[in-house]
């Protein structure tokens, strides 16, 4: 059996990384790299520092205007489906990535799996809420994280082709976890450990109006605690473009961390502050009280368990990132930590 992976963004690269360990000696493993997330950081850093081989293809597509930036990589996938003609299409996640490499499976009639199926933030105006939506009803086997997941399926028509398999990225992120704490590197060596908050912003909605952006970042510098700012690349472009200072108040911005680093410093915070799908998840996965700063989240189960507080209003944010440590809870709601090894399982044993 052969499965091709499209990825193409940091978090796919965290997905792809258990999916790549429970595919070895099962099944011809070939990865496509969109080229969606393409310098170091963003890229090459996860693949190493996460122990995948290096991509089969780059497509090096880049960044853009959504449709013009999709359109590319779907003309890019084609041919590449086309030469390696594989059992399945595996598509990651939310991203543009994972759009194309449904439209471009779709048309040339090659089963595809979808992993991290059935999440929904019900927010139309996020970009990722139409990918997710339209690759899932484009697969033929969906390969869902939690029950609140499966739920949504079954509401859409979408029951027969649903499995529940766990989240993928608590499996890699338990064995970094688990890495981390052997090697004794908790923390950033710069900031005083258990009393820094982590944060990072990159979504449109926070990012591409001026005055937003600078209430944002105003606020972040005043929260009475050191911040890592985690300078994504739509950041820096932005508050360059509009002249907002990442280094005011209480602000350290430091380029974005390679995932070991990135798990470390959460786990040496006291909170983090984000409007990241995946980052709210790690760090309610580590115990770490997480503000997002969004009107809604995928991953209901971190707000409903107390750890995450939705501070969409910029004036929430003080209040949220402050408020009480959440009770503690045992609950494994994003699985076990085995998650890959049931979606492997799962297209394997699939039968058309």
């Amino acid at each position: 059996m052969k499965i091709l992976s499209v990825v193409g963004a940091r978090p796919q690269f965290v997905k792809l990384a258990p999916i790549a360990v429970a595919l070895e000696g099962r099944a011809e493993h070939v990865i496509v790299h969109t080229g969606q997330h393409y310098d170091n950081l963003m890229s090459d850093a996860f693949f190493r520092d996460l122990n995948i081989a290096a991509p089969d293809v780059n497509l090096a597509i880049g960044s853009g205007k959504h449709g013009a930036q999709t359109g590319a990589m779907i003309a890019g996938l084609e041919p590449v489906f086309e030469e390696y003609a594989p059992d399945w299409v595996l598509a990651y996640g939310d991203t543009n990535s994972t759009l194309a490499a449904a439209v471009t499976a779709t048309k040339l009639h090659l089963p595809l799996a979808h992993l991290e199926a059935g999440l929904r933030s019900f927010n139309r105006r996020m970009p990722e809420e139409h990918n997710r939506v339209l690759t899932d009803h484009a697969s033929d086997l969906l390969l869902a994280p939690t029950a609140v997941a499966m739920t949504h399926l079954e509401k859409e028509g979408l029951a027969g082709r649903s499995v529940l398999v766990g989240d993928v990225m608590t499996d890699v992120l338990f064995a970094t976890r688990d890495r981390v704490v052997v090697n004794g590197d908790i923390g950033i060596a710069s900031l005083p450990t258990g009393e820094y908050l982590v944060a990072t912003i990159h979504r449109p909605d926070n990012t591409d109006d001026p005055d937003r952006l600078r209430d944002i970042i105003e606020t972040l510098g005043t929260l009475g605690a050191p911040v890592a700012l985690l300078t994504h690349p739509r950041l820096r472009a932005f508050a360059a473009m509009h002249r907002i200072d990442l280094n005011q108040g209480g602000l350290h911005p430091i380029d974005p961390l390679p995932y070991p680093q990135l798990v470390a410093a959460v786990m040496g915070s006291a909170g983090v502050v984000t409007d990241s799908g995946g980052l709210q998840k790690e760090a309610f996965l580590l115990r770490i009280p997480v503000t997002t700063i969004r009107p809604e989240t995928e991953w209901v189960e971190t707000v409903e368990l107390g750890w995450n507080v939705l501070a969409n209003d910029v004036a929430m944010i003080a209040d949220a990132v402050n408020r009480p440590t959440p009770s503690p809870t045992d609950l494994e709601p994003y699985g076990d930590g085995h998650a890959a090894e049931r979606a492997v399982r799962a297209m394997i044993d699939f039968a058309f």
